[in-house]
C-alpha cells in the first residue's frame, strides 16, 4: 500500500445539525407520504443523521459522550463498506503504519496482519526480539500481558506490544498443531530491519529473501544485483511477504526488465479529479541489472500486494519461473486522504493489474474471507513466450510445490509437547541461541554438536516428552534439522540456514535443483515442465527422483 502525500483539499461534508425540539417523537417523525412526496439529498439525510446522534446521545439509558458516538458512527461507516482494507489511522496509528514500513520502530520485530477475524503473524523479521525467542509466520495473538486479546484488532494488538527500548511484553499465541497456547516472554528493543538478504549458495546460485517490500527495497536489491552479477542463478523468496510500499514493488520490477515493458497497471478512483474513474500504467525505464541469468520467485499464500506486483511483471514476461503456493492476491489500491484533527481515511478506490491485465485482487467478504471460486472458470492468458498462466485474483505459480508434510512422530511430538506444556519452538530458539554463541566464540561453521543436542533431549525429557518420543527416529530428525536452522539463523549465516531448510523445505530444495540444471530462463522453463510430469507421476504412484542438496559456501 502507499501513503498518499497530503492532499491539497479536504473532501467534508458539513453538518448543520438541527437542535432538538420539545415535540414528542411521533410529533417530529417524517411520514411514508413526507417520504415518498420527494427524493431525500444527501443533506436531508445528514440532518437525520445528526438529528438521530443527538437523541441517543440525550436520551439513551447508557450516558455515552459525543465523542465515542461519532467514532462509532465513523466505525460502523467503515464496516458498512465490506472493505477488509478499509480503517480510519489516528495520529499514533499513523505513525505505527510508517514505521512499520520503514522498518525503524521500537517493539519485537513482527508484522501481524487479521486473517479469517484472527491477528496473525505474517513475517518476523530477522535477529529481533520476536525471531530470537522462536515467534513464527501463522502464529495467531491471543493474548498480551496476561490479557485475552482474541477480539482485538491488529491495531489494539500493535500499540500492546510496542513499548519502550528496554521494556518487557510478554505474547500469548496459538500455533497450529498445539493444543495449548504458547508464551513468549520478550525484551522490546529498537529495531532497524533490512528488506534484502542475500547469500550465495553452492552452483553459483545467489538467494535473496525479502520479508516485505520496505522503503529503499529496490536499492537494496539494486545493490544485491550488482554484487551477484556473475552468479549462475538467482532465487528471489517473496513467501511470507506481505507486501509494502506499492512505489518500491514498480521500482524493483524495474531492476529486471527492459526499458518500454510495462510493470503494472490501475483502474480506480482519481482522489485529485473528483472521483473520476482513471486508468495508470508505469513502463520500465532501466537496462536490466541482470537480463541473462534465469530467476526463480518463490510464493506462498502469505505473499501479498506490492510481493505480487513484482511476482506478476516477472512472470508475465517470462523473466522468472514462479514456484510454490497462490498467492494472497491483495490486489488494491489503497488511498489513504487526511481527515480533521489529524486523522487519516483509508479504503480501497481500485485494483492493480499485471502487465498482461491480470487482476491481482482475489475476492473477500467484508471479514477477507475468500469467496467460493470454480477452478474450471478460471480465464487464462498467453505470457511474453506463449506460455498459459492462471488469471483469477493473486499469482499462481508455474510449478506447484505443496508444503512438506508432518509424520505420524512428529505430530506426536508437537502434540505431546503441547499437553506437557512444554513451548517447544522457544526451547529450540533457546538452544539454538546458546549454540551460536559457542561456535561463534570457536570460529566455527554452523553445527550441531553431538554432546550438545544430548544435553537438549535430555532436558526436554524432563520437561515431560518422553524419551521414548525423543529417541524415535523421525522425531530425533525433526528436532535436528530445527536445531540446526535455529543455530544457523542466531549466527545470521543465511546460507548455511538455507541449505539445512532445503531438507525439507521442498519448494526450495526445487528452486535450487532446477536451477543447478539450467543455464538460460528458457532451460528452467522445460526443466520446470519435466519436474511437474514427474511430480504428477508421483501423485499416480511413481516416485520422482529425490532432491540433492550440494555443498554451502
Amino acid at each position: 500500500m502507499r501513503l498518499a502525500k497530503t492532499l491539497p483539499y479536504l473532501l467534508a461534508l458539513s453538518l448543520v445539525p438541527a437542535g432538538l425540539s420539545g415535540q414528542s417523537a411521533s410529533a417530529s417523525r417524517a411520514t411514508p407520504t413526507d417520504a415518498a412526496s420527494a427524493p431525500r439529498s444527501a443533506n436531508v439525510e445528514a440532518q437525520v443523521f445528526v438529528s438521530a446522534l443527538q437523541a441517543i446521545g440525550q436520551l439513551y439509558q447508557e450516558q455515552l459522550s459525543d465523542s465515542t458516538l461519532w467514532t462509532r458512527a465513523l466505525d460502523g461507516l467503515i464496516e458498512s463498506l465490506e472493505d477488509p482494507y478499509a480503517s480510519v489511522f489516528t495520529p499514533e496509528e499513523v505513525e505505527v503504519f510508517e514505521e512499520d514500513n520503514t522498518g525503524n520502530y521500537a517493539g519485537i520485530g513482527v508484522q501481524i496482519t487479521e486473517l479469517n477475524d484472527v491477528v496473525t503473524v505474517t513475517a518476523v523479521f530477522r535477529s529481533t526480539p520476536a525471531a530470537q525467542v522462536g515467534m513464527q509466520v501463522g502464529d495467531v495473538i491471543v493474548g498480551v500481558d496476561g490479557h485475552d486479546a482474541v477480539e482485538w484488532s491488529s491495531d489494539t494488538v500493535a500499540d500492546s506490544v510496542r513499548g519502550p527500548v528496554g521494556s518487557g511484553v510478554e505474547v500469548t499465541v496459538q500455533r497450529e498443531g498445539y493444543e495449548t497456547p504458547l508464551s513468549f516472554p520478550i525484551t522490546r528493543d529498537q529495531v532497524h530491519v533490512p528488506a534484502v538478504e542475500a547469500d550465495l549458495l553452492a552452483g553459483d546460485v545467489v538467494y535473496v529473501v525479502m520479508d516485505r517490500v520496505a522503503r529503499n527495497a529496490a536499492q537494496e536489491m539494486d545493490l544485491v544485483l550488482q554484487e551477484y552479477s556473475d552468479a549462475s542463478g538467482i532465487i528471489v523468496d517473496l513467501r511470507r511477504n506481505p507486501g509494502g510500499y506499492l512505489d518500491e514493488s514498480l521500482m524493483l520490477a524495474d531492476l529486471f526488465l527492459e526499458p518500454g515493458d510495462r510493470l503494472a497497471s490501475t483502474r480506480s478512483r482519481n482522489p485529485t479529479a473528483g472521483g473520476e474513474s482513471q486508468e495508470e500504467s508505469w513502463d520500465s525505464r532501466m537496462i536490466a541489472r541482470v537480463p541473462k541469468t534465469p530467476i526463480v520467485v518463490l510464493v506462498d499464500e502469505f505473499t501479498a500486494s506490492a510481493a505480487e506486483i513484482l511476482a506478476g511483471a516477472l512472470q508475465d514476461y517470462d523473466r522468472a519461473l514462479v514456484v510454490g503456493q497462490r498467492t494472497f492476491g491483495k490486489g488494491v489500491v489503497q488511498t489513504v486522504l487526511d481527515l480533521p484533527y489529524d486523522r487519516k481515511i483509508r479504503f480501497t478506490t481500485g485494483a492493480w493489474f499485471t502487465p498482461l491485465g491480470r487482476s491481482l485482487h482475489r475476492p473477500r467478504d467484508g471479514s477477507g474471507r475468500p469467496l467460493e471460486e470454480d477452478p474450471d472458470t478460471f480465464p487464462t492468458v498467453s505470457s511474453a513466450g506463449g506460455r498459459e498462466l492462471v488469471a483469477a485474483g493473486g499469482i499462481f505459480p508455474d510449478l506447484e510445490v505443496p508444503y512438506d508434510t508432518l509424520t505420524l512422530a512428529e505430530r506426536e511430538l508437537l502434540s505431546q509437547a503441547a499437553e506437557a506444556q512444554v513451548p517447544l519452538p522457544l526451547r529450540i530458539a533457546e538452544f539454538g541461541f546458546a549454540e551460536a554463541r559457542v561456535l561463534e566464540g570457536e570460529g566455527l561453521d554452523p553445527e550441531l554438536r553431538e554432546d550438545a543436542f544430548g544435553d537438549f533431549l535430555d532436558e526436554l525429557e524432563v520437561e515431560g516428552i518422553s524419551r521414548e518420543l525423543l529417541d524415535n527416529e523421525d522425531s530425533r530428525r525433526y528436532l535436528r534439522w530445527r536445531s540446526l536452522i535455529s543455530i544457523a539463523d542466531r549466527m545470521d549465516r543465511l546460507g548455511s540456514s538455507v541449505g539445512f531448510r532445503m531438507e525439507r523445505d521442498a519448494a526450495l530444495a526445487e528452486a535450487y535443483r532446477l536451477l543447478l540444471d539450467s543455464s538460460t530462463q528458457n532451460d528452467l522453463f522445460a526443466a520446470a515442465e519435466s519436474s511437474a510430469a514427474e511430480r504428477s507421476l508421483g501423485d499416480q504412484g511413481a516416485e520422482p527422483d529425490p532432491v540433492e542438496v550440494a555443498g554451502r559456501r
